[in-house]
């Protein structure tokens, strides 16, 4: 070939070459031009600088138990709790990093080669999103959209947002940040609470097993969900183990072991109605929104200016003790499913025709049952919506398919047909409890439960109901004899007919109190004995003497701030208080006599651990420590030889009230315990109080309406009915040394004039005090 002809070629080849260029060059800009355009929100919004640094997710408010156990979480629908890096188990990371983005800690956001790799085979072969890009789709892009233009520029706007995450984070923070936003099903939004929902623990204590499960539900955790798909869920576990041993993060017969392994799911719902203290939770959450309303957020721009329980992430530092929270609540369930079962013995339609009522006439009744439909939410719910009183009336008597509380069901609930008039008589049959458990020199409340079963009973009966107090309102009248008369344990009264005259006291006609049994012994008791037994003729002695209005002075001291009749017959217990506000009084008795307000919040923190909140103790001086210990003597004697003696023993094995209710409860506490038993008129509540130095514990049980209740002293008495509550608790509280609760004695006075040694005369008790003085003043 000439050169001639071989420059001609030349020259005819160059414009293709130009056009090359300017083609790729134009494509190179066109690419630019197209991330520029994204990174200036011409595809849509673009999050700004400081979106970036504080990325809004919604996050649930956690409540933490004094022991540092999350009790459970407030949210609408993101359960969400954030943690850190740090936290997370170093297999969970791995498992992450071989199956989602194994050059994860080497490309800035885009992984170029991913990227070809699923270009050249069509995604056939792997996808190319990093971490970084899914971290950007969860935080700011969203779902992708089936439209092509737009699913195209969703991907730009993810490339360019993963780069400036890249640059603004460390890569650790993007995995926690990732794991953590991801929504794993069930209510498991982020990866504590997916550990906690699947696996019921914490994220460090998952296995690689259990972090390569979770790790494989990332893909698509709908269909990867192991309560609905549990094989393939496994398969795709087993594949995401395959990919950890592929990259040498495990041991292939490491692999092969795990593989061979089975789901081991522990599925924890996490919900309102369920989990541990179901009852304080929704006292906390009345709590908390009252707190939200007194204290505006310092809001950022644009962001709300009062807190979000559901969505700001919250930590809300609680003194419940989860350990002492499980103990009260299983106590409960044992204790109430046995008094359930001769309850139900007592009130068949045969022996009772009337049941669950007893004593009632058809009047009555229909009052009680007319009120109960009236306050249903059914009713409520039907009158919102414009419904006639004919058609609300008419519904409640149509039959209905439900579910309903049952004690003999491993769920305690059971599908039924019944109407709903039927079901309100239904639930009307189960007695209810409630107790909480207060240290009494601080006022913080260690346990709280409000009921049989949130779920189904969600009246709480520690806060929300107040009951007739029966004899446990005794130690307040015996309390003003002992501070204003300076009455001592050890004197004397005559159990015989006492009656208080009208018009004494306020008195509006005369008052003659009978005791329990409607006798009078006649004989003479020591004011121990005389509240160890109860025997109300000394107690209406005590008041005539003292006078109503010192008693309902230290009441009000004692936080029962109630309005209460300065009337004589108040000493037997006639007004109504709750569980709360008891446990808040008997309180200020093994605290010296100082009232401590009960408290269950100690803290509260924002999402960055900001605390927003911290209580201060609220206390007062009531009582003298000698009248105060006074009175810890005096409740002595109910558990040593009075109405709580049972405590002390095994059981009566041929009494048919303890074989067919506290069969099994070998209580037999032998050290130092003061309380107070309480039952009302027609045994329609029990009490009983329970102190050890360091613990006060309050226990009611009773029907929902006063008319439900057991027809005979011996079963529905507090000793029967609540007391048993309290000891299957203390009897858990002991077996774990780690909580330390008290077996010593309460702390006496080092001056005590009041005399309560009564086995010695009293010229006996002086002279010993004489001596004791004469010794301290010698030195030696």
């Amino acid at each position: 070939m000439s050169k001639k002809t071989q420059k001609k070629n030349t020259k005819g080849f160059w414009p293709f070459i130009k056009w090359f260029w300017i083609l790729f060059a134009s494509g190179i800009l066109a690419v630019v031009l197209i991330f520029l355009l994204a990174s200036w929100g011409a595809f849509g919004e673009m999050p700004t600088f400081e979106r970036l640094e504080n990325p809004q997710t919604n996050l649930a408010t956690e409540i933490i138990s004094s022991d540092g156990k999350t009790l459970g979480k407030y949210y609408l629908d993101d359960n969400r709790t954030p943690i850190a890096y740090e936290d997370l188990p170093e297999n969970l990371v791995n498992a992450l990093v071989a199956t989602e983005d194994a050059r994860f800690y080497e490309h800035s956001g885009i992984d170029a080669r991913g990227f070809l790799r699923a270009l050249f085979f069509l995604g056939t072969r792997g996808g190319a999103s990093t971490i970084s890009q899914q971290l950007a789709r969860q935080l700011f892009v969203g779902v992708r959209s089936r439209n092509v233009f737009e699913a195209v520029t969703q991907k730009i706007k993810e490339w360019v947002i993963a780069t400036r995450l890249e640059r603004n984070y460390t890569k650790e923070e993007i995995i926690s940040m990732y794991l953590n936003i991801y929504d794993f099903g069930n209510n498991a939004d982020g990866i504590r609470s997916a550990a906690r929902i699947y696996f019921g623990k914490e994220p460090p204590e998952l296995k690689t097993e259990e972090s390569a499960m979770l790790v494989g539900m990332l893909k698509n955790s709908s269909l990867f969900n192991p309560l609905r798909r549990e094989e393939m869920t496994k398969d795709r576990r087993n594949t995401v183990l395959a990919q950890m041993a592929k990259y040498d993060y495990i041991t292939e017969d490491v692999r092969d072991s795990l593989i061979a392994s089975k789901m081991d799911i522990n599925y924890n719902p996490e919900s309102h109605s369920q989990g541990p203290a179901a009852y304080f939770r929704m006292y906390l959450q009345r709590w908390l929104k009252e707190w939200i309303a007194e204290n505006p957020k310092p809001a950022l721009k644009g962001e709300r200016d009062t807190w979000n329980i559901y969505l700001d992430g919250l930590k809300v530092y609680t003194t419940i003790d989860s350990r002492m929270q499980a103990n009260a609540e299983a106590a409960v369930q044992a204790h109430m499913n046995k008094l359930q079962k001769e309850y139900f013995v007592q009130n068949t339609q045969q022996r009772n025709p009337t049941t669950p009522f007893v004593d009632l006439n058809s009047e009555e009744i229909k009052g009680i049952m007319e009120r109960a439909m009236k306050n249903s939410a059914r009713w409520r719910g039907m009158k919102d919506a414009g419904k006639s009183e004919k058609e609300i009336r008419e519904s409640f008597n149509v039959p209905t398919e439900m579910t309903v509380f049952d004690w003999n069901a491993s769920t305690k609930e059971k599908d039924t047909l019944m109407t709903p008039l039927d079901s309100i008589r239904y639930y009307k049959t189960f007695l209810r409890a409630a107790m909480m458990s207060m240290e009494p020199q601080t006022g913080h409340v260690k346990a709280w439960v409000g009921g049989l079963n949130y779920r189904h009973f969600q009246y709480d009966n520690v806060i929300q109901g107040a009951r007739q107090a029966g004899s446990t309102f005794k130690p307040f009248v015996y309390a003003a004899a002992i501070d204003q008369l300076r009455r001592s344990p050890c004197d004397t009264l005559p159990d015989t007919q006492y009656c208080i005259e009208a018009g004494k006291h306020g008195n509006p006609e005369p008052w003659c109190p009978k005791n329990s049994d409607g006798k009078y012994s006649g004989r003479t008791y020591t004011l121990k004995d005389a509240l160890a037994n109860s025997v109300n003729t000394v107690t209406a002695q005590l008041i005539d003497e003292v006078g109503p209005r010192p008693v309902v002075s230290i009441v009000k001291s004692l936080g029962l701030t109630r309005d209460i009749p300065e009337v004589p017959s108040i000493a037997l217990g006639t007004p109504d208080f709750n569980v709360y506000e008891m446990v808040g009084a008997y309180g200020a008795f093994a605290n010296q006599g100082v009232y401590v307000k009960p408290v269950m919040v100690t803290r509260i923190e924002d999402k960055n651990g900001t605390v927003l909140y911290e209580y201060t103790p609220e206390t007062k001086d009531v009582l003298s420590k000698e009248v105060a210990y006074a009175m810890i003597d005096l409740m002595k004697g109910v558990t040593e030889g009075g109405s709580g003696t049972r405590l002390r023993h095994s059981m009566n094995k041929d009494n048919r009230v303890y074989q067919e209710i506290m069969t099994g409860y070998p209580y037999q506490f032998t050290n130092p315990i003061a309380g107070k038993t309480g039952t009302t008129q027609n045994q329609s509540d029990g009490w009983f109080m329970g102190m050890v130095p360091n613990l006060v514990t309050g226990v009611w049980v009773g029907g929902e309406d006063r008319a439900t209740h057991f027809k005979s002293i011996l079963y529905g008495q507090g000793a029967s009915m609540a007391l048993p509550i309290w000891a299957l608790y203390m009897k858990e509280n002991y077996a774990n040394s780690d909580l330390n609760i008290s077996k010593e004695d309460f702390v006496k006075p080092e001056e005590m004039s009041i005399r309560i040694d009564c086995d010695i005369s009293e010229e006996e008790a002086e002279q010993n005090k004489e001596l004791e003085d004469d010794l301290d003043d010698l030195d030696f």
